[in-house]
């Protein structure tokens, strides 16, 4: 299909991961995409979006709020005495902090809980529309204008927010251990 193409709110926005051995030598936009098709089997369940029959394709449940994706500036502000702002200088690009926020129901997060320290590899994925797992494992995504990205990565945490007022979230922490693999579309 073709990238999305117009400005829009991100409501269909996908984290999905592949479980599966990630060799050391996937290193481009096009080997990432090639670990999140056919990798789905089974029968979508409508109450978790969850795709049972599978162990290595996971999408995160019940999002609430996404981080910035991307590859950071590789700017640094430089304090100068005397000066009334700071220089910049060209230095190393730090990682940005990817903290997912998740409506938390243990049941569907015990197998992410099980994740936290794996290495293993993320998309991020923006569709014009309403996306299931099995829709996203397949080589295309017909007819659905369509953005990824892709890391390796780990779940660091999953520290869960209980409220008194309002749902029960938990904040998920993910660390890059790649440089951001996109934009890429199927």
């Amino acid at each position: 299909m073709a990238h999305l193409d117009s400005l829009q709110a991100g409501i269909y926005t996908y984290l999905d991961m592949s479980t599966a051995a990630v060799a050391a030598s996937v290193d481009t936009t096009a080997e990432f995409a090639t670990l999140f098709v056919g990798t789905v089997a089974g029968t979508a369940n409508t109450a978790d979006g969850q795709v049972t029959g599978i162990a290595d394709h996971k999408r995160m449940p019940s999002v609430r709020e996404f981080p910035s994706i991307g590859t950071p500036a590789n700017i640094v502000n430089v304090p100068v005495y005397g000066q009334a702002t700071s220089s910049q200088i060209q230095g190393q690009a730090d990682a940005p902090s990817l903290e997912v926020t998740v409506n938390y129901i243990a049941s569907e997060m015990s197998d992410f809980h099980a994740l936290i320290g794996k290495e293993i590899a993320f998309r991020f994925m923006m569709v014009e529309s309403a996306c299931t797992p099995n829709e996203g494992a397949d080589t295309t995504l017909t007819g659905k204008k369509n953005t990824a990205f892709f890391f390796k990565g780990k779940i660091e945490a999953i520290l869960v927010n209980a409220a008194l007022t309002d749902q029960t979230t938990a904040t998920v922490t993910l660390s890059a251990q790649t440089d951001f693999f996109g934009p890429h579309t199927k």
